[in-house]
Order: C-alpha cells, then sequence, then structure tokens
C-alpha cells in the first residue's frame, strides 16, 4: 500500500515532513515569512505548525547557523510529545530527557522511529530515519566538497570521505534523500547528489543548501538521468511536495 508524505520547504537544509504518524523537522534556521524584499509563506514553523497529537521528532545535524537555531527549544512550549535529536556539537540550554546529543555511530529508538547516524565531510552527523514504513536520509552538511579554490590533495580526501560514508549506507533501501546541491561548487556541484543516486538509488531525491538559487534544482534535475529517482524541483521557499511512496 502506498503511503503519503508531506514535505514542506523550510529554506537552505530546513524541511517539514509529516508522515502517518510523526513529524520531523531538519536543520530549522531560518524563523521569518521575510527574506531580503520578498515575502515567502510558510516556510517558518508557526503555531499551527505545533498543534498536532502526532509524535514530534526534531534533527539538527550541526550547529552552525544556517543549520540551527535555538528557537526550536520552545517549541516544546506548545508540543507535548516532542523529542530532539541534535548532533554532539551544538550546546543545548538544558539536560532534558527529550534532548539526545547524537555522534556519527549512534543509534537510537524514539517513538517508533529508529534513527541511525552516520558521519560528515563537514561538521555534525547525517541522519537515517525508519519510520512509518519509511526510510528517510538527511545528509546534513555531508557532500562531495570540490572546491574551485582548495588544492586537490583536499578534494580528493573529500571525496573519499564522501563515498566511504556513502558505503555504509549501501545496505539500506532509502526512500527520501536530502542531499546538497550547492551553486558555490561550481560546476562540480553535481557530483554528490549524482552519485548518491547511483550507488543509492532512492526512491526521492530532494536537492537543499543552494541558497537562493532555484534554477539549480532544475538544473541538477536535467543533468542527472536516473530510470529509479524521482528529482524534485525546488522553486521557493514554502513549497509543499506531497508524495506517495
Amino acid at each position: 500500500m502506498e503511503k503519503d508524505v508531506k514535505i514542506n520547504y523550510l529554506y537552505n537544509s530546513g524541511f517539514y515532513i509529516e508522515t502517518e504518524k510523526h513529524i520531523l523537522i531538519f536543520d530549522y534556521y531560518l524563523d521569518s515569512v521575510t527574506l531580503g524584499d520578498k515575502q515567502k509563506e510558510n516556510g517558518a514553523i508557526g503555531l499551527d505548525d505545533l498543534k498536532t497529537n502526532k509524535a514530534f521528532l526534531v534533527f539538527a545535524t550541526h550547529g552552525h547557523f544556517d543549520h540551527f537555531n535555538p528557537v526550536i527549544f520552545h517549541w516544546q512550549n506548545q508540543v507535548k510529545n516532542i523529542n530532539y535529536i541534535l548532533s554532539n556539537d551544538i550546546k543545548t540550554p538544558n539536560t532534558n530527557k527529550n534532548i539526545y546529543l547524537v555522534d556519527s555511530i549512534t543509534e537510537l529508538n524514539i517513538d517508533e522511529a529508529k534513527i541511525i547516524t552516520f558521519g560528515s565531510t563537514d561538521l555534525g552527523v547525517s541522519f537515517l530515519i525508519k519510520i512509518d514504513n519509511i526510510t528517510i536520509f538527511h545528509s546534513g552538511d555531508l557532500n562531495w566538497w570540490n572546491w574551485f579554490d582548495e588544492s586537490d590533495a583536499y578534494n580528493l580526501k573529500m571525496e573519499h570521505d564522501f563515498k566511504k560514508e556513502i558505503s555504509k549506507i549501501k545496505k539500506y533501501s532509502v526512500d527520501l534523500a536530502f542531499l546538497p546541491v550547492d551553486p558555490r561548487l561550481n560546476d562540480k556541484f553535481y557530483l554528490g547528489g549524482e552519485y548518491f543516486i547511483n550507488e543509492i538509488n532512492p526512491k526521492y531525491f530532494i536537492p537543499m543548501h543552494f541558497g537562493e538559487n532555484y534554477n539549480i534544482t532544475n538544473t541538477f534535475s536535467n543533468k542527472i538521468a536516473s530510470k529509479s529517482t524521482d528529482i524534485i524541483e525546488i522553486t521557493h521557499r514554502g513549497e509543499q511536495f506531497n508524495l506517495k511512496i
């Protein structure tokens, strides 16, 4: 039987995901509906989003400003069943039992969700979550970073470290995959996403970490030919996708 999944793009690497019994939020940081001089709808978490009887899981892959905002801790004043799964480089205001600090070799079972962490090629961790018969992978800043202004040795190490981490994920069947497609990498923007799709064959691939360059999601989709993976093109902050898995 197909399962319905709702996804809301919150900006950068931030996503709101609703499954049958759970709500998951990843890497939320931009807590405003205004970005520059453009009004963005539904791109910030408001009180209506917190009115739920579903189990609420909040993830932060690392503490960089564009992946983590301490405002997430205020949500527990509105949501009864909320848990935080955070990379252990993040400084937390307290040690509540609903806050889990994780490293790259952690396995947790919380509210019928199995959570497995992997490493990153930057700071923090990446997450694989098995939940409501769906498997979700959010890479955080795990990517094949190939910078035009770095040395060949640096870029080769990034490639090696990225591929090593992806090899650990190959045994899992992934339904939803969220990975960077970063235009700052110039003509190398597609390397990590293409490699992940070829190695893991997720059902859906959702680009992230592209700032205001929404066109790159279309460019990536046109560049990567895959018969097994649907690539989602994102056109604006707050865009919602209703997927069948």
